[in-house]
C-alpha cells in the first residue's frame, strides 16, 4: 500500500496591514510533492479552514511550479483542501507544513492540526517543514504535554532573512526566536543557501531552496521504516 503524506497549507491570504496578498508558497509545495510523487507517496492536502487554499510565488520559469500548475487533479486538491476535522492522522506517514507568509497568521493557533501532527508522530511517524512552514510546530504538543521542538535542532526562516525581504515588523513574531522559546534549538545557514536539519523523525528547511531536501529527506526517514 502506497504512504500517504499529508501537506498542510496556509488559509490566510493577507500580509498584515502591508495592503499585500499572501498564502503559502507554490515551490515550498510543488518540489516536496515532486519528490513524494517519484517515490509512490499519495498526497492529500489540509488548511486549517479547508476549501481553496491561497497560493503565491507562481513562477512558471521554474518547470517543476509549471507542472504542478499544469496538473489539473493537483490544483483541484488545492482549491479544495480538507478541513482538519476530515483528516484521520492513521491514515499518514508523514505529515509535512509548507511555508509561505500566511502561515505566521493561522499556523501557531492550529491546536486541531497540531494534534493530527502529534499523533503521526507519536506512531512512528514523520513531522516536516519549510522556511515559515515551522510556525505550524508551534501548537504541536506531545502526549507527555512537551512541546515536539524542545530539545530538537530545528531550522526555519531566519531573523537575518525576514530582515532582507523587509518583513521583520509585518510578521506577528520571529519564527526563529518563537522555536527558540519553545525549547527548540535553531540552526541556520547563510541567507536563502539550502540548509535542512532532521532531528529524529522531525525534518526543517530553512527556506524555499531547502524544500526539495526536506521531501528527501522525509521520503528518506520513511523508506527506512
Amino acid at each position: 500500500m502506497s504512504q500517504k503524506v499529508l501537506v498542510v497549507l496556509t488559509s490566510h491570504n493577507t500580509l498584515g496591514d502591508t495592503g499585500k496578498e499572501t498564502g503559502f508558497y507554490l515551490s515550498e509545495v510543488s518540489h516536496p510533492v515532486a519528490v513524494f510523487d517519484r517515490a509512490g507517496f499519495s498526497v492529500d492536502y489540509v488548511s486549517p479552514k479547508g476549501g481553496e487554499a491561497p497560493m503565491i510565488g507562481v513562477d512558471r520559469e521554474d518547470d517543476i511550479n509549471a507542472n504542478f500548475l499544469d496538473d489539473a487533479d493537483k490544483m483541484a486538491q488545492v482549491k479544495n483542501t480538507l478541513s482538519p476535522a476530515q483528516v484521520d492522522p492513521a491514515d499518514y506517514a508523514a505529515i509535512f507544513y509548507a511555508g509561505g507568509h500566511g502561515t505566521m497568521w493561522d499556523f501557531p493557533n492550529a491546536e486541531d492540526l497540531g494534534a493530527i501532527a502529534a499523533s503521526i508522530y507519536e506512531k512512528g511517524g514523520v513531522v516536516g517543514a519549510v522556511c515559515h512552514g515551522p510556525a505550524g510546530l508551534v501548537p504541536i504538543r506531545l502526549s507527555t504535554g512537551e512541546a515536539l521542538v524542545a530539545g530538537k535542532e530545528v531550522a526555519g526562516f531566519t531573523n537575518q532573512e525576514e530582515e532582507a525581504v523587509g518583513l521583520s515588523e509585518v510578521v506577528p513574531f520571529l519564527l526563529a526566536n518563537r522555536l527558540t522559546e519553545l525549547g527548540a534549538t535553531h540552526t541556520q545557514s547563510d541567507n536563502f543557501e539550502p540548509h535542512v536539519v532532521k532531528c529524529d523523525r522531525l525534518v526543517t528547511g530553512q527556506n524555499p531552496a531547502s524544500a526539495k531536501g526536506v521531501g528527501e529527506a522525509i521520503v528518506g526517514l520513511l523508506a527506512d521504516e
